[in-house]
Protein backbone atom coordinates (compact mmCIF):
# COMPACT_ATOMS: atom_id res chain seq x y z
CA UNK A 1 0.00 0.00 0.00
CA UNK A 2 1.47 3.38 -1.01
CA UNK A 3 2.50 5.51 2.31
CA UNK A 4 2.73 8.84 0.47
CA UNK A 5 1.03 12.02 1.34
CA UNK A 6 -1.40 12.11 -1.40
CA UNK A 7 -2.80 9.04 -1.03
CA UNK A 8 -3.12 9.44 2.42
CA UNK A 9 -4.70 12.51 1.84
CA UNK A 10 -6.75 11.28 -0.82
CA UNK A 11 -8.64 7.91 1.50
CA UNK A 12 -8.99 10.04 3.99
CA UNK A 13 -10.61 12.82 2.52
CA UNK A 14 -12.56 11.21 -0.83
CA UNK A 15 -14.43 9.03 0.98
CA UNK A 16 -17.77 11.02 1.21
CA UNK A 17 -20.01 10.45 4.12
CA UNK A 18 -23.46 9.74 3.14
CA UNK A 19 -25.77 13.07 3.10
CA UNK A 20 -28.88 12.06 5.40
CA UNK A 21 -32.35 13.06 4.76
CA UNK A 22 -35.43 12.31 6.16
CA UNK A 23 -34.72 8.43 6.69
CA UNK A 24 -37.62 5.68 8.18
CA UNK A 25 -37.62 2.06 9.14
CA UNK A 26 -39.11 -0.78 6.64
CA UNK A 27 -43.13 -0.54 7.70
CA UNK A 28 -44.10 -3.37 10.38
CA UNK A 29 -45.77 -6.21 9.06
CA UNK A 30 -48.31 -8.70 10.48
CA UNK A 31 -47.28 -12.45 10.70
CA UNK A 32 -50.47 -14.81 10.14
CA UNK A 33 -51.39 -14.65 13.67
CA UNK A 34 -52.30 -10.74 13.88
CA UNK A 35 -48.69 -9.71 15.28
CA UNK A 36 -46.77 -7.07 14.12
CA UNK A 37 -42.86 -8.05 13.57
CA UNK A 38 -40.17 -5.53 12.45
CA UNK A 39 -38.47 -5.87 9.34
CA UNK A 40 -35.10 -5.57 9.93
CA UNK A 41 -31.65 -5.86 8.60
CA UNK A 42 -29.38 -7.71 10.87
CA UNK A 43 -26.48 -4.90 11.64
CA UNK A 44 -24.29 -7.18 13.36
CA UNK A 45 -23.42 -8.80 9.49
CA UNK A 46 -19.83 -8.66 9.32
CA UNK A 47 -17.53 -8.60 6.38
CA UNK A 48 -13.82 -9.16 5.61
CA UNK A 49 -11.22 -6.24 4.55
CA UNK A 50 -10.84 -7.01 0.89
CA UNK A 51 -7.29 -7.00 -0.49
CA UNK A 52 -5.69 -3.40 -1.44
CA UNK A 53 -6.19 -2.99 -5.18
CA UNK A 54 -2.88 -1.04 -6.51
CA UNK A 55 -2.76 0.90 -9.86
CA UNK A 56 -0.09 -0.57 -12.45
CA UNK A 57 2.76 1.96 -13.97
CA UNK A 58 1.14 2.93 -16.80
CA UNK A 59 -2.03 4.05 -15.33
CA UNK A 60 -2.37 7.90 -15.33
CA UNK A 61 -1.63 9.86 -11.99
CA UNK A 62 -5.00 11.44 -10.56
CA UNK A 63 -5.47 14.74 -8.57
CA UNK A 64 -5.18 13.94 -5.26
CA UNK A 65 -7.56 17.23 -4.81
CA UNK A 66 -10.82 15.11 -4.12
CA UNK A 67 -13.33 18.59 -5.19
CA UNK A 68 -11.64 17.48 -8.52
CA UNK A 69 -11.14 14.20 -8.53
CA UNK A 70 -14.79 13.46 -9.61
CA UNK A 71 -14.80 15.44 -12.27
CA UNK A 72 -11.29 14.33 -13.58
CA UNK A 73 -11.98 12.90 -17.52
CA UNK A 74 -9.48 10.25 -16.96
CA UNK A 75 -11.96 8.62 -14.00
CA UNK A 76 -13.77 5.24 -14.90
CA UNK A 77 -17.58 5.76 -13.33
CA UNK A 78 -19.66 3.03 -11.75
CA UNK A 79 -22.61 3.40 -10.43
CA UNK A 80 -24.67 0.50 -8.41
CA UNK A 81 -27.73 0.76 -5.54
CA UNK A 82 -27.00 -0.23 -2.19
CA UNK A 83 -29.99 -2.19 -1.01
CA UNK A 84 -28.92 -4.01 2.45
CA UNK A 85 -30.99 -7.27 1.28
CA UNK A 86 -28.27 -7.18 -1.70
CA UNK A 87 -25.26 -5.61 0.15
CA UNK A 88 -23.52 -9.30 0.32
CA UNK A 89 -23.67 -9.01 -4.11
CA UNK A 90 -22.58 -5.57 -4.33
CA UNK A 91 -19.48 -5.87 -2.04
CA UNK A 92 -18.71 -8.99 -4.16
CA UNK A 93 -19.20 -7.13 -6.87
CA UNK A 94 -16.74 -3.64 -5.87
CA UNK A 95 -14.26 -6.77 -5.16
CA UNK A 96 -14.80 -8.42 -8.53
CA UNK A 97 -14.28 -5.51 -10.19
CA UNK A 98 -11.18 -3.75 -8.36
CA UNK A 99 -9.25 -7.35 -8.58
CA UNK A 100 -9.59 -7.22 -12.26
CA UNK A 101 -8.95 -3.84 -13.12
CA UNK A 102 -5.62 -2.51 -14.63
CA UNK A 103 -6.22 1.04 -12.65
CA UNK A 104 -8.45 0.30 -9.90
CA UNK A 105 -7.38 3.07 -7.75
CA UNK A 106 -9.32 5.27 -10.60
CA UNK A 107 -12.34 4.13 -10.32
CA UNK A 108 -14.94 6.05 -8.60
CA UNK A 109 -17.94 4.59 -7.16
CA UNK A 110 -21.62 6.28 -7.42
CA UNK A 111 -23.83 4.64 -4.71
CA UNK A 112 -27.67 5.13 -4.33
CA UNK A 113 -29.55 4.11 -1.30
CA UNK A 114 -33.04 4.20 -0.71
CA UNK A 115 -33.84 6.93 1.99
CA UNK A 116 -36.44 3.88 3.53
CA UNK A 117 -33.31 1.97 3.88
CA UNK A 118 -33.80 -0.31 6.92
CA UNK A 119 -29.91 0.82 6.89
CA UNK A 120 -29.15 4.67 7.04
CA UNK A 121 -27.07 5.64 4.55
CA UNK A 122 -24.45 6.85 7.05
CA UNK A 123 -24.90 2.79 8.25
CA UNK A 124 -24.21 1.52 4.37
CA UNK A 125 -21.09 4.12 3.66
CA UNK A 126 -19.32 2.74 6.53
CA UNK A 127 -19.46 -0.95 6.11
CA UNK A 128 -18.51 -0.09 2.58
CA UNK A 129 -15.43 1.42 4.41
CA UNK A 130 -14.90 -1.56 6.34
CA UNK A 131 -14.58 -3.71 3.27
CA UNK A 132 -12.79 -1.44 0.82
CA UNK A 133 -10.64 1.47 2.92
CA UNK A 134 -9.29 3.07 0.00
CA UNK A 135 -12.38 2.90 -2.31
CA UNK A 136 -12.98 6.03 -3.69
CA UNK A 137 -17.07 6.23 -3.23
CA UNK A 138 -19.85 8.74 -2.58
CA UNK A 139 -23.55 7.30 -1.39
CA UNK A 140 -26.46 9.41 -2.63
CA UNK A 141 -30.11 9.09 -1.39
CA UNK A 142 -32.86 8.38 -3.46
CA UNK A 143 -36.36 9.42 -2.65
CA UNK A 144 -38.81 6.55 -3.20
CA UNK A 145 -41.37 9.27 -3.49
CA UNK A 146 -40.06 10.53 -6.53
CA UNK A 147 -41.44 6.62 -8.11
CA UNK A 148 -43.55 5.38 -5.41
CA UNK A 149 -46.96 6.51 -7.58
CA UNK A 150 -45.22 5.60 -10.77
CA UNK A 151 -44.63 1.94 -9.52
CA UNK A 152 -47.15 -0.92 -10.82
CA UNK A 153 -47.14 -4.36 -9.75
CA UNK A 154 -44.73 -7.01 -11.37
CA UNK A 155 -44.89 -10.28 -11.64
CA UNK A 156 -42.14 -10.88 -9.28
CA UNK A 157 -42.35 -8.63 -5.92
CA UNK A 158 -39.01 -8.12 -5.92
CA UNK A 159 -39.07 -6.08 -9.33
CA UNK A 160 -41.20 -3.32 -7.12
CA UNK A 161 -38.85 -2.98 -5.17
CA UNK A 162 -37.96 1.35 -5.96
CA UNK A 163 -34.06 1.33 -6.04
CA UNK A 164 -34.55 -0.64 -9.52
CA UNK A 165 -35.93 2.41 -10.99
CA UNK A 166 -32.85 4.56 -9.16
CA UNK A 167 -31.12 3.76 -12.93
CA UNK A 168 -33.96 6.26 -14.05
CA UNK A 169 -32.72 9.24 -12.38
CA UNK A 170 -28.45 8.99 -12.02
CA UNK A 171 -28.54 12.21 -14.72
CA UNK A 172 -30.38 13.94 -11.83
CA UNK A 173 -28.36 12.52 -9.07
CA UNK A 174 -24.89 12.64 -10.25
CA UNK A 175 -22.78 15.76 -10.30
CA UNK A 176 -23.46 17.56 -13.95
CA UNK A 177 -20.12 16.97 -14.48
CA UNK A 178 -20.47 13.29 -14.28
CA UNK A 179 -20.81 12.63 -18.36
CA UNK A 180 -20.48 8.72 -18.19
CA UNK A 181 -21.02 6.02 -16.09
CA UNK A 182 -21.07 2.37 -15.81
CA UNK A 183 -24.55 0.99 -14.33
CA UNK A 184 -24.15 -2.50 -12.97
CA UNK A 185 -26.89 -4.76 -11.23
CA UNK A 186 -25.65 -5.88 -7.19
CA UNK A 187 -25.56 -9.84 -8.59
CA UNK A 188 -22.86 -9.31 -11.07
CA UNK A 189 -19.30 -10.09 -11.00
CA UNK A 190 -16.56 -8.99 -13.30
CA UNK A 191 -13.79 -10.90 -14.50
CA UNK A 192 -12.16 -8.61 -16.69
CA UNK A 193 -10.68 -4.94 -16.72
CA UNK A 194 -13.52 -2.48 -16.68
CA UNK A 195 -11.52 -0.13 -18.77
CA UNK A 196 -12.10 -2.30 -21.71
CA UNK A 197 -15.99 -1.59 -20.54
CA UNK A 198 -15.66 1.82 -20.27
CA UNK A 199 -13.42 2.45 -23.56
CA UNK A 200 -16.77 1.64 -25.89
CA UNK A 201 -17.74 4.16 -27.99
CA UNK A 202 -21.84 5.08 -28.54
CA UNK A 203 -22.08 5.95 -31.84
CA UNK A 204 -24.16 8.67 -33.01
CA UNK A 205 -26.62 9.94 -30.84
CA UNK A 206 -27.06 6.89 -28.72
CA UNK A 207 -27.35 7.48 -24.86
CA UNK A 208 -26.86 3.70 -23.79
CA UNK A 209 -24.70 0.98 -24.31
CA UNK A 210 -25.53 -2.79 -23.81
CA UNK A 211 -25.54 -6.30 -25.14
CA UNK A 212 -28.68 -6.64 -27.18
CA UNK A 213 -30.16 -10.16 -27.49
CA UNK A 214 -32.00 -10.06 -31.06
CA UNK A 215 -33.06 -13.43 -30.95
CA UNK A 216 -35.50 -12.98 -28.01
CA UNK A 217 -39.11 -12.77 -28.65
CA UNK A 218 -39.35 -8.80 -28.19
CA UNK A 219 -43.35 -8.89 -28.90
CA UNK A 220 -43.35 -10.99 -25.43
CA UNK A 221 -42.51 -8.47 -22.71
CA UNK A 222 -45.61 -6.36 -23.74
CA UNK A 223 -49.37 -7.18 -23.45
CA UNK A 224 -51.62 -7.41 -26.51
CA UNK A 225 -53.67 -4.42 -25.88
CA UNK A 226 -50.14 -2.42 -26.23
CA UNK A 227 -49.28 -4.06 -29.13
CA UNK A 228 -53.13 -3.61 -30.63
CA UNK A 229 -53.09 0.26 -29.74
CA UNK A 230 -51.67 1.95 -32.51
CA UNK A 231 -50.67 4.76 -30.57
CA UNK A 232 -48.50 2.58 -28.47
CA UNK A 233 -46.50 0.36 -30.82
CA UNK A 234 -45.94 3.02 -33.21
CA UNK A 235 -43.08 4.01 -30.69
CA UNK A 236 -41.09 1.18 -32.64
CA UNK A 237 -41.88 2.09 -36.14
CA UNK A 238 -38.97 2.44 -38.97
CA UNK A 239 -36.41 0.55 -36.07
CA UNK A 240 -35.47 -2.72 -34.85
CA UNK A 241 -35.42 -3.12 -31.53
CA UNK A 242 -33.80 -5.80 -29.76
CA UNK A 243 -34.11 -7.28 -25.75
CA UNK A 244 -31.72 -5.77 -23.70
CA UNK A 245 -31.05 -6.33 -19.94
CA UNK A 246 -31.08 -3.13 -18.02
CA UNK A 247 -28.75 -5.04 -15.27
CA UNK A 248 -24.94 -3.58 -17.47
CA UNK A 249 -25.59 -0.31 -19.17
CA UNK A 250 -23.25 1.93 -20.45
CA UNK A 251 -24.75 5.27 -19.93
CA UNK A 252 -24.64 8.88 -21.64
CA UNK A 253 -26.28 11.12 -18.63
CA UNK A 254 -24.82 14.32 -21.09
CA UNK A 255 -27.03 13.39 -23.84
CA UNK A 256 -29.83 11.92 -21.52
CA UNK A 257 -29.91 15.07 -19.56
CA UNK A 258 -30.44 16.82 -23.13
CA UNK A 259 -32.97 14.56 -24.05
CA UNK A 260 -34.89 14.13 -20.65
CA UNK A 261 -34.70 10.83 -21.20
CA UNK A 262 -36.14 10.43 -17.26
CA UNK A 263 -39.33 12.31 -18.46
CA UNK A 264 -40.03 9.82 -21.27
CA UNK A 265 -39.55 6.69 -19.12
CA UNK A 266 -41.91 8.50 -16.75
CA UNK A 267 -44.28 8.68 -19.42
CA UNK A 268 -44.80 5.68 -20.42
CA UNK A 269 -44.82 4.37 -16.28
CA UNK A 270 -47.94 6.74 -16.12
CA UNK A 271 -49.39 5.09 -19.57
CA UNK A 272 -48.27 1.67 -17.30
CA UNK A 273 -50.20 2.69 -14.60
CA UNK A 274 -53.83 3.16 -16.45
CA UNK A 275 -53.20 0.54 -19.14
CA UNK A 276 -51.42 -2.47 -18.08
CA UNK A 277 -48.79 -2.19 -21.11
CA UNK A 278 -46.61 -4.91 -19.56
CA UNK A 279 -45.35 -7.19 -16.41
CA UNK A 280 -41.64 -6.51 -16.02
CA UNK A 281 -40.74 -4.13 -13.55
CA UNK A 282 -38.36 -1.56 -14.44
CA UNK A 283 -37.30 -3.29 -17.91
CA UNK A 284 -40.06 -2.24 -20.49
CA UNK A 285 -40.07 1.31 -19.63
CA UNK A 286 -35.88 1.27 -21.19
CA UNK A 287 -37.10 -0.87 -24.25
CA UNK A 288 -39.80 1.55 -25.15
CA UNK A 289 -37.64 4.19 -25.02
CA UNK A 290 -34.49 3.14 -26.22
CA UNK A 291 -35.34 -0.15 -27.87
CA UNK A 292 -33.96 -0.01 -31.60
CA UNK A 293 -31.17 2.88 -30.77
CA UNK A 294 -28.92 0.71 -28.41
CA UNK A 295 -24.93 0.76 -28.97
CA UNK A 296 -24.67 -3.07 -29.57
CA UNK A 297 -21.97 -4.20 -26.51
CA UNK A 298 -20.32 -7.55 -27.26
CA UNK A 299 -22.12 -10.47 -25.65
CA UNK A 300 -19.08 -11.00 -23.43
CA UNK A 301 -20.43 -8.40 -20.90
CA UNK A 302 -23.59 -9.84 -19.50
CA UNK A 303 -23.72 -13.59 -19.14
CA UNK A 304 -27.22 -13.04 -18.12
CA UNK A 305 -30.09 -15.56 -16.02
CA UNK A 306 -27.41 -17.17 -14.32
CA UNK A 307 -30.37 -16.62 -11.63
CA UNK A 308 -33.03 -18.96 -13.42
CA UNK A 309 -36.04 -17.07 -14.55
CA UNK A 310 -38.17 -14.62 -12.79
CA UNK A 311 -40.38 -17.26 -10.82
CA UNK A 312 -38.13 -20.40 -10.73
CA UNK A 313 -34.98 -20.33 -9.31
CA UNK A 314 -33.37 -23.17 -11.71
CA UNK A 315 -29.87 -23.40 -12.84
CA UNK A 316 -28.27 -22.31 -15.75
CA UNK A 317 -25.56 -23.07 -18.06
CA UNK A 318 -23.07 -20.31 -19.13
CA UNK A 319 -23.60 -19.31 -22.48
CA UNK A 320 -20.78 -20.51 -25.43
CA UNK A 321 -17.94 -17.82 -26.00
CA UNK A 322 -15.37 -15.70 -23.71
CA UNK A 323 -16.93 -14.48 -20.20
CA UNK A 324 -16.16 -10.74 -19.51
CA UNK A 325 -19.26 -10.43 -16.41
CA UNK A 326 -21.51 -12.97 -14.77
CA UNK A 327 -24.70 -11.60 -13.89
CA UNK A 328 -27.39 -13.92 -11.56
CA UNK A 329 -30.45 -11.61 -13.11
CA UNK A 330 -33.59 -14.11 -12.28
CA UNK A 331 -34.74 -14.91 -9.09
CA UNK A 332 -31.81 -17.34 -7.73
CA UNK A 333 -28.96 -15.65 -5.86
CA UNK A 334 -25.69 -16.93 -5.53
CA UNK A 335 -25.51 -15.87 -1.98
CA UNK A 336 -28.49 -17.85 -0.99
CA UNK A 337 -28.39 -20.98 -2.99
CA UNK A 338 -24.63 -21.19 -1.41
CA UNK A 339 -25.68 -20.66 2.20
CA UNK A 340 -28.90 -23.43 1.89
CA UNK A 341 -25.68 -25.16 0.27
CA UNK A 342 -28.14 -25.82 -2.52
CA UNK A 343 -25.87 -24.17 -4.89
CA UNK A 344 -25.79 -24.06 -8.71
CA UNK A 345 -22.47 -24.90 -10.47
CA UNK A 346 -21.84 -21.22 -11.64
CA UNK A 347 -22.32 -20.00 -7.98
CA UNK A 348 -19.06 -21.39 -7.12
CA UNK A 349 -17.49 -18.49 -9.69
CA UNK A 350 -19.25 -16.29 -7.62
CA UNK A 351 -17.86 -17.10 -4.39
CA UNK A 352 -14.26 -16.36 -4.23
CA UNK A 353 -15.64 -12.43 -4.73
CA UNK A 354 -17.59 -13.07 -1.32
CA UNK A 355 -16.56 -11.22 1.58
CA UNK A 356 -19.18 -12.39 4.30
CA UNK A 357 -17.50 -13.44 6.77
CA UNK A 358 -20.06 -16.32 7.77
CA UNK A 359 -20.86 -17.64 4.20
CA UNK A 360 -21.06 -21.00 4.42
CA UNK A 361 -18.52 -21.77 1.64
CA UNK A 362 -15.04 -21.26 1.34
CA UNK A 363 -14.84 -18.83 -1.22
CA UNK A 364 -14.60 -15.85 1.85
CA UNK A 365 -11.09 -17.73 3.01
CA UNK A 366 -9.27 -17.21 -0.60
CA UNK A 367 -8.22 -13.86 0.16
Amino acid sequence: MRTNFAAIFLVSFFVFPAVIFAVRSFPDKADCNGDKTRIEFDTSMQFSEAPVYQNGLECPVLPSNSLLLVCDPLVVHVAMTLDPEYLRGTLAAIHSVLKHASCPENIFFHFIASDSSSLHSDELSHIVRVAFPSLTFKVYEFKESVVADLISSSIRQALENPLNYARSYLADMLENCVERVIYLDSDTIVVDDIQKLWRVSLSGSRTIGAPEYCHANFTKYFTYEFWFNSDFSRVFEGKNPCYFNTGVMIMDLKRWRENNYTGKIEKWMKIQKEKRIYELGSLPPFLLVFGGDVEAIDHRWNQHGLGGDNVVNSCRRLHPGPVSLLHWSGKGKPWVRLDAKKPCPVDYLWAPYDLYKFGKHSGNQEQ
